[in-house]
């Protein structure tokens, strides 16, 4: 029930042709273990009977499934806590100053997979930023698989995924139990704009933000992809914004447009624009 050399580059080149993510030659396992359960389902005998179907016939559902299991979709609650913390202490605060006649902010996660990072940000302005209550507070999570954005929207979670990252005391105050499960409040589900998007056609539905989250997503593509996403990220950026990349992420080489801010122990971006100030 393997994936051979050969089909394992057919679907390299499918989920690298439709949303830019590159599938290591070590992760034919990884395949075996995602593909197993479309075989099962739409009644194939075998990986390599799937994969001759998806080679003969034209892009179909079928396809966007494929495509849809073998993306990494690895996520938690409040992943990497110092971004969080460098948005609590600092960013937001500056933010809300500086917003204090339009009352506005748009917060970005792009490629939100199952919800959690989204919903960590709600959470945190619901905890410590009352005053946004009566703000248009904008925040848009997207993703490329329609599958993660419906469990994204129902809020739904295991213990497993509870567990991580997640406070005892946030989890009881946000979240209500379902037999073995935890389903967010509807209170912080209502916070979050969930839309579809892959990252490589048109963003002209977004607005321009304030705070970007693109984590953990560059890793998957190839340099030209990176260049391009960065290329938009600048035009999406407003002029004082915060842009934020995985650990393992930087724009170094890429593009010179931005700036790396540290705060504390978060990295962050913004754009070359000597008239903006970054708080102490």
């Amino acid at each position: 029930m393997g994936v051979s050399s050969t089909d394992f580059e057919y679907l390299r080149e499918l989920v690298h042709h439709h949303s830019a993510v590159v599938l290591f030659g070590d992760k034919t396992y990884l395949a075996e273990l995602h593909l197993q359960p479309i075989v099962e389902s739409a009644g194939f005998a075998s990986i390599a009977d799937l994969v001759t179907y998806l080679r003969t016939q034209p892009f179909n559902s079928l396809h966007a499934q494929t495509i849809e299991a073998l993306v990494t979709n690895e996520t938690s609650f409040f992943r990497d806590s110092h971004p969080f913390e460098a948005l609590k202490k600092y960013i937001l605060p500056e933010l809300i100053k500086q917003r204090e006649s339009e009352r506005s902010l748009n917060i970005w996660c792009a490629a939100c997979s199952n919800g959690q990072e989204p919903y960590s940000i709600a959470i945190l302005i619901n905890e410590h930023f009352p005053m946004l209550s009566n703000w248009s507070v904008n925040l848009i999570a997207t993703d490329f698989s329609t599958k993660v954005l419906a469990r994204a929207r129902e809020g739904h979670y295991n213990q497993l995924e509870i567990n991580r990252g997640l406070p005892t005391n946030i989890r009881d105050r946000y979240f209500q139990k379902l037999d073995n499960d935890w389903q967010i409040k509807e209170q912080i589900r209502q916070m979050v704009d969930f839309r579809q998007l892959n990252l490589l056609q048109s963003w002209s539905s977004l607005p321009q933000f304030d705070v970007i989250f693109l984590r953990n997503v560059l890793i998957y593509f190839d340099v030209v992809t990176k260049k391009a996403l960065l290329k938009n990220i600048k035009q999406q950026l407003s002029p004082d914004g915060y842009f934020f990349l995985g650990s393992g992420e930087t724009t170094i080489n890429l593009d010179e447009s931005f700036k790396r801010v540290l705060f504390d122990k978060a990295i962050c971006y913004q754009l070359h624009n000597p008239e903006v100030k970054i708080p102490d």
